[in-house]
């Protein structure tokens, strides 16, 4: 017995010190990400001071770009990631929806997997070639079929047609939204997917058996059952879009010319430290590159911080 009571004693020692350990690793592993985020924001804020102290907050409105001049504003950068953003969202959100539901409600068990395993290749697709598609396939089309006729109808309506004035150029915001829709497609829809997967069996079959149609299942089973995940699941694709610099750069133009309608050239801040870094010439140039970025790593974290603070209502209401 006593030796029994030893072997205990020394082997619940050893599971204190390996969970003490544990602990401390998750704990490490934790702070390291905090010491990142912080690290990362702070040397952005650093290199970036020159420009703050040079134009102040104004450098946040202003609309001139002169590297000539020495005047430098990240409004047109920050205002064409906004809106390409919010333009793939519009196009990924509900096209992510219907993949989702067709392969979890709707696909026979032989069609699932193959498209699936397609959607996550595409995601597996560098931002790259992307752009590269944009450029020499999609931004024909957009100049030869689509953007001509969005001018002649919907250029003249008198409030809405001012985001479709102009030529027909290809290139533009309207074109870099689509082709980030595309790019974020496959991340939406793979969560949406897995998470309509996960919807418990006998719900869903409960509300067939009173007689429900597919979309009355979706809209009061499924939906409700995970809408804290697809919210997530959007705005993870959101995050995609804030910070893709490839493809846009191939069709967004790279203007820094502030105009509201959405077939003109634009630019953005990923696109313009991409294009601009290496021929920064002098302190203020680069510093003014180094707080785009930082605009950009607020603007995503603000993004972020918003998703979270939604799911964390979405919780609390789902549980009154």
């Amino acid at each position: 017995m006593g030796l029994e009571a030893d072997a205990a004693d020394a082997r619940a020692r050893r599971d204190r010190r390996a969970d003490a350990a544990f602990r401390a690793l998750l704990w490490l592993a934790g702070l390291l990400v905090l010491f990142t985020l912080g690290g990362t924001a702070a040397s952005l804020a650093w290199g970036g001071r020159e420009a703050f102290a040079t134009f102040g907050p104004g450098f946040l409105v202003g609309v001139d770009w002169d590297p000539a001049g020495r005047i430098f504003g990240a409004l047109v950068p920050v205002y064409g990631t906004l809106v390409t953003s919010l333009l793939a969202m519009l196009l990924a959100v509900p096209v992510s929806f219907g993949i989702a539901l067709f392969l979890t409600e709707i696909a026979p068990g032989w069609l699932r997997t193959p498209v699936a395993a397609a959607i996550e290749l595409l995601a597996a697709i560098p931002s790259i070639i992307y752009g590269m598609w944009g450029l020499f396939v999609f931004v024909p089309f957009m100049a030869e079929h689509v953007e001509p006729w969005l001018i002649d109808h919907l250029g003249p309506l008198p409030i809405f047609g001012v985001l479709f004035r102009g030529a027909p150029l290809g290139i533009g915001m309207l074109t870099g939204g689509v082709i980030l829709g595309i790019m974020v497609i496959p991340f939406v829809s793979s969560v949406m997917h897995e998470v309509f997967s996960v919807v418990p069996a006998m719900l869903k079959e409960s509300a067939y058996a009173l007689g429900c149609t597919t979309w009355e299942v979706v809209r009061d089973i499924v939906l409700p059952y995970t809408r804290s995940a697809v919210s997530g699941g959007i705005f993870l694709g959101m995050g995609r879009a804030l910070g893709e610099t490839m493809a846009v750069t191939f069709v967004l133009g790279n203007t820094h010319n502030l105009s509201l309608s959405l077939v003109d050239p634009g630019n953005s801040i990923a696109a313009a430290i991409a294009n601009e870094f290496a021929e920064a010439d002098s302190g203020l140039y680069l510093s003014s590159l180094i707080a785009l970025g930082l605009v950009l790593f607020a603007v995503t974290f603000l993004v972020l911080a918003a998703a979270k603070l939604l799911l964390l209502r979405l919780e609390r209401t789902a549980g009154r």
